[in-house]
């Protein structure tokens, strides 16, 4: 009788651990998030997850991440590689996916109309500015040796170079003539990595006077202790940071989760003081982000399709094509 009982709770003791064992592997299957981003975020992603993990929707939840240039990484996912939250750095390179049918046609219709954080382009310059550099035309000096991304796989690259022209836009150019002046900043750039982040790394580890960035990398910088300062001109072009769950997302409800706690209050003040600028209008500290004096925004351009047509075509655009006369290509 004693050896039945004994036997009986043996079996049920097994079966429990291998029910356990078998909901624990459901669960490291199911509970995971593939995040396939741009290179600049990564330290504030790398604060942003494991605050995720504390929360109630993120509890037991495990990433794989990927960083690395926008367009490069936009191309990878649509190639196949694994993503469940695709966060990149501009919109083209999810409206590509969008066209691939792997993020929904609806990712921007939220409050945020898709994006995540914000930015604006800065000129980042040694410590206490020793070469004077206060504004745009200060980057057509001889003297004066610019860095910024390789435009044909990053982009960050893309806003820099737009800033750029528009900035000249603003100050009543006409377009010809801003496109000549974008030529001039290009002729005095001595490098162009393929990512926004390994162009940072170019001009801190000395490369150049000036580097064309964004906002929050030159505040990383600072922080990380580099011997930088920047310059935020009057005329510069607000950065729209898209994010977006997949269509092919392992756990959806999961990615969601994690797109939805980045839009919270204590997220965003995470990214803001990673140097991003809030979406979250109420967690935008102005005394801390200023609004630049003649700030502009893709829209201004035109948009972004008519943007990419006119500047960014492979073959017929008139930025693709002062790169190309420059002997600088995508390969």
């Amino acid at each position: 009788m004693h050896k039945s009982r004994r036997l009986a709770a043996l079996v049920l003791a097994g079966a429990g651990l291998l029910a356990a064992c078998s909901t624990a592997s459901a669960g490291s299957s199911g509970h995971s998030v593939s995040l396939v981003a741009y290179s600049t975020p990564q330290k504030a992603y790398d604060a942003l997850i494991p605050a995720f993990k504390q929360t109630t929707a993120g509890k037991g939840a495990s990433f794989q991440e990927s960083f690395g240039a926008s367009g490069a990484q936009s191309r990878a996912v649509a190639a196949g590689q694994p993503a469940d939250v695709v966060a990149l750095s501009l919109e083209p390179d999810i409206t590509k996916l969008v066209k691939a049918g792997l993020v929904p046609s609806t990712w921007n219709q939220n409050a945020y109309k898709g994006m995540v954080t914000d930015s604006v382009v800065v000129l980042v310059v040694r410590k206490g500015n020793p070469k004077g550099i206060h504004g745009w035309a200060d980057l057509t000096r001889p003297d004066i040796k610019v860095v910024t991304p390789n435009v044909f796989s990053s982009g960050s690259a893309k806003w820099n170079l737009l800033a750029a022209y528009g900035s000249q836009v603003q100050s009543g150019k006409t377009p010809d003539e801003a496109l000549a002046f974008v030529k001039a900043v290009l002729k005095n750039t001595v490098t162009q990595p393929d990512s926004g982040s390994k162009a940072t790394a170019a001009f801190v580890g000395g490369v150049g006077d000036v580097l064309i960035s964004y906002e929050n990398e030159a505040i990383q910088a600072q922080q990380s202790g580099a011997a930088i300062d920047y310059v935020t001109p009057d005329q510069t072009i607000l950065i729209e940071n898209p994010i977006a769950v997949t269509t092919h997302a392992k756990n959806a409800t999961l990615a969601k989760a994690f797109v939805d706690y980045l839009h919270t209050d204590a997220a965003q003040k995470m990214f803001a003081a990673h140097g991003y600028r809030p979406v979250v209008k109420a967690d935008l500290d102005t005394s801390k982000f200023p609004t630049p004096s003649q700030l502009f925004t893709i829209d201004d351009l035109g948009g972004w399709s008519k943007v990419n047509t006119d500047f960014f075509d492979p073959t017929n655009g008139s930025i693709t094509k002062i790169e190309n006369s420059l002997g600088v290509s995508g390969g």
